[in-house]
C-alpha cells in the first residue's frame, strides 16, 4: 500500500454561495490528490460564515506541496499555524529561490505568532518582511536588497478570496464576463453611478477615492476625445495611464485637426498630415513641457489640457517604437511601473480603454478589490486580461468612442456641448 502524505487544511467564510469550497476541492482533484470532509459547519443564513477542515492527500511529497500551493489562493490555510519561513535576498535584485509568489488577493503573514496584514497587494511580486515590529510588504524583484527577508514556501501565509458580495451592480463578484451580444446599458449605469458616488464623496467629504483611465491613441482615432475631455474637465477622472501616443495624437487634434494624418472632421487623409503628429511632438518639445503649452495657450482643448487644468495625475510609460518622446514621457519601463505603483493608493475604480498594453500592465498592478473595466473592440483584449489574473475585470466589447460618449451621457454631457 502506498504511503500518502497528507495535510489538513481550513477554509472559512462564505465559502459555499461564492463557489470557493467547489473550487478548492476541484483543484485537488485535478492535481491527482484526492481529499476526507473531517469538519464541516455550514452557516444557516446568508450573513453566517460556514467552516470546512479538510484533509488532503497526495501520493508524494511535491505533489502534496503542489495542491497547497494551487488551493491557497482560494483563501485555504494549513491548519498548524506556524510563523512564515523566511531567507535573506542573496544580493539586490534577487530572490531566494523557494520565495512565496504573490496574488493579487489580501493576504497575511504570521510574524512572532500574530497574523500582520502585507501591504501593496500586487501580484507576481515577493514578500518581505520586518520582525521588530512586525511588518510585511509585497515587493518588486528589482526592489529587492541584499539581506532584505523574503517569506519563502506556503506555511504561514494566508490568502483572503473575494466572496460574492451583497451588492447585485455589474462589479458583483463573478459577473466579469461580458459578451459583446448582451445588452450593455445596465454595465453602462452602474459605472456612472460608481464615478458619480466617487465624484460626489470626494466633493463634500474630501473622499480620497480616485478614478483611474488606462487608455490608448485608438480614443482619439475614433472620435472618444471629447468626451474623454468632458469626463476629465467635470472632475470624474482624476489618474490617467497613457503612453507617448494618446497624448501626441490628442495635441495633433487640437492643433492640425487631424490624428494620424487623416481629418476628424471629414475623415479623410490631408496633404503631409502623416507629419502632423512628429511636428506636435517638436513643438510641445521646444516648449519644454505640456504644462507649460497649456499655460502658454497652444493647447487650450482635449485630454491633456483638460488634466492640467484639472490637476490630473498622468504617468505617461514610453515604448520602443515612440516618435519623440514627449518631455514627461517615462522611458524606462521598471521606472514606468514604480510611477504606476505610486499613483494607485486611492483608487477605487479602474477603466482600461482601448490599448492593450496598458489594459495588461495596469491589471497587473492592481489589487483584485478595486473593481475594474476593460474595455476594447478587440474581445481578446478583456479575454487576456482576465487570463492574465485579472479576473475581477468586467468585459466590454465595443469601440472607445462609444463607450466614452455613452458614459459621457450617463453623467449628463449634452449633444450641444459635444458640438463645440
Amino acid at each position: 500500500m502506498q504511503l500518502m502524505h497528507t495535510e489538513t487544511i481550513i477554509l472559512h467564510g462564505h465559502i459555499i454561495d461564492s463557489l470557493i469550497l467547489a473550487k478548492v476541492l476541484d483543484a485537488i482533484v485535478m492535481l491527482g490528490g484526492t481529499f476526507d470532509l473531517v469538519d464541516v459547519k455550514i452557516g444557516e443564513t446568508r450573513e453566517e460564515s460556514s467552516h470546512v477542515m479538510i484533509q488532503v492527500k497526495a501520493g508524494t511529497a511535491s505533489l502534496l506541496s503542489e495542491i497547497i500551493e494551487a488551493i491557497q489562493p482560494h483563501g485555504a490555510t494549513i491548519e498548524s499555524e506556524n510563523d512564515c519561513a523566511v531567507q535573506p535576498a542573496p544580493a539586490d535584485g534577487i530572490l531566494p529561490d523557494s520565495f512565496y509568489a504573490t496574488s493579487h488577493l489580501p493576504t497575511q503573514v504570521r510574524l512572532n505568532g500574530q497574523w500582520i496584514e502585507v501591504e501593496r497587494t500586487e501580484m507576481d511580486l515577493a514578500i518581505a518582511v520586518r520582525q521588530h515590529p512586525p511588518s510585511a510588504r509585497m515587493l518588486p524583484m528589482a526592489e529587492v536588497k541584499k539581506d532584505d527577508l523574503i517569506v519563502t514556501g506556503g506555511e504561514g501565509v494566508k490568502v483572503f478570496p473575494l466572496e460574492r458580495p451583497h451588492e447585485r451592480d455589474v462589479f458583483g463578484f463573478m459577473e466579469a464576463q461580458v459578451s459583446s451580444e448582451r445588452p450593455h446599458r445596465h454595465i453602462m449605469s452602474d459605472i456612472a453611478k460608481r464615478m458619480q458616488m466617487i465624484k460626489q464623496q470626494r466633493e463634500s467629504e474630501g473622499y480620497s477615492q480616485k478614478v483611474l483611465l488606462a487608455g490608448g491613441p485608438a480614443i482619439v482615432h475614433a472620435g472618444g476625445r471629447e468626451a474623454l475631455a468632458w469626463l476629465i474637465d467635470s472632475g470624474y477622472i482624476h489618474v490617467l495611464f497613457c503612453g507617448n501616443a494618446l497624448a501626441a495624437h490628442d495635441m495633433e487634434a487640437g492643433l492640425f485637426g487631424t490624428s494620424l494624418g487623416y481629418s476628424l472632421g471629414a475623415g479623410r487623409a490631408v496633404p503631409h498630415g502623416h507629419e502632423h503628429h512628429l511636428r506636435t511632438i517638436n513643438r510641445i518639445r521646444s516648449i519644454g513641457s505640456i504644462e507649460k503649452a497649456v499655460e502658454l495657450g497652444l493647447v487650450r482643448d482635449g485630454i491633456m489640457a483638460a488634466c492640467v487644468r484639472r490637476g490630473v495625475d498622468v504617468v505617461m510609460a514610453g515604448t520602443i517604437r515612440d516618435d519623440g518622446p514627449l518631455p514627461g514621457v517615462i522611458t524606462d519601463s521598471v521606472q514606468a511601473q514604480s510611477a504606476m505603483r505610486t499613483a494607485l493608493p486611492g483608487v477605487g475604480l479602474v477603466l482600461l480603454v482601448a490599448s492593450t498594453l496598458h489594459a495588461v500592465a495596469t491589471g497587473n498592478l492592481l489589487p483584485a478589490t478595486v473593481p475594474t473595466v476593460c474595455v476594447d473592440i478587440n474581445p481578446a483584449v478583456p479575454t487576456k486580461l482576465s487570463d492574465r489574473g485579472s479576473f475581477q475585470a468586467v468585459g466590454l466589447v465595443m469601440d472607445s468612442s462609444s463607450f466614452l460618449s455613452e458614459l459621457a451621457r450617463e453623467l449628463g454631457w449634452q449633444y450641444e456641448e459635444r458640438k463645440q
